[in-house]
């Protein structure tokens, strides 16, 4: 077993406990044992717990810029490799929860995450065509984070097998953002007439 095929069966086995047993109550130790897996390589590989989360995001992330395309507006496309993304929670939605729940009372890991987060939008944004490089640029990569950040709670309440609610709400997302903010293009900011829902986080 190579060092990917031992990292996606820890991740995933760690994942899967949170989804029974709840994000605090899992450990490197635990989630080794239940796949199985030798407990001084998981020592080496994810020297803390934290690690396992860091390394699932990179694993969306990869699974999310496999096959990318290159045609079409950079909005279409960003909604395209964030769907990818929330496909590749979805197989372990569970766990993704969980961990979710657990955030509120784990402020470092949250902050981890945040920077994570910050991280993968910016891969999103350079993959869809989008330029993250400079002051403006850090306001398209600030963006998108709340554009997945809006997304994301939706995700986390919609039960459709085909992530209708998810994808509606990404649609709105990008939408308003691009509108508000002109930040895709560079334009100046639009008003946007139309009040946000209520119950939704805006992208502001």
């Amino acid at each position: 077993m190579d060092d990917t095929d031992f990292d996606t069966a820890l991740i995933a086995s760690a994942l899967t406990l949170a989804g029974t047993d709840g994000w605090r109550s899992v450990s490197v130790a635990a989630a080794a044992r239940a796949a199985d897996l030798p407990l001084s390589r998981a020592r080496v590989r994810f020297p803390g717990k934290a690690g396992i989360l860091l390394g699932f995001g990179r694993m969306a992330d990869e699974l999310t810029l496999e096959d990318a395309t290159d045609e079409g507006p950079v909005r279409d496309r960003l909604f395209d490799l964030l769907m990818r993304r929330f496909d590749a929670l979805q197989a372990q939605r569970a766990g993704v929860l969980a961990v979710m729940r657990a955030l509120p009372f784990d402020p470092c890991t949250a902050v981890l995450l945040a920077c994570a987060t910050r991280r993968s939008m910016r891969w999103m944004l350079e993959a869809a065509g989008g330029s993250s490089t400079g002051l403006t640029g850090e306001l398209r990569v600030k963006g998108l984070v709340a554009v997945w950040l809006w997304a994301m709670r939706a995700w986390e309440r919609d039960e459709s097998e085909d992530l209708t609610g998810t994808m509606a709400a990404l649609d709105t997302a990008l939408s308003r953002a691009e509108q508000a903010a002109g930040w895709l293009t560079g334009r100046p900011a639009v008003k946007v007439d139309a009040e946000t829902p209520k119950g939704e986080p805006t992208t502001e």
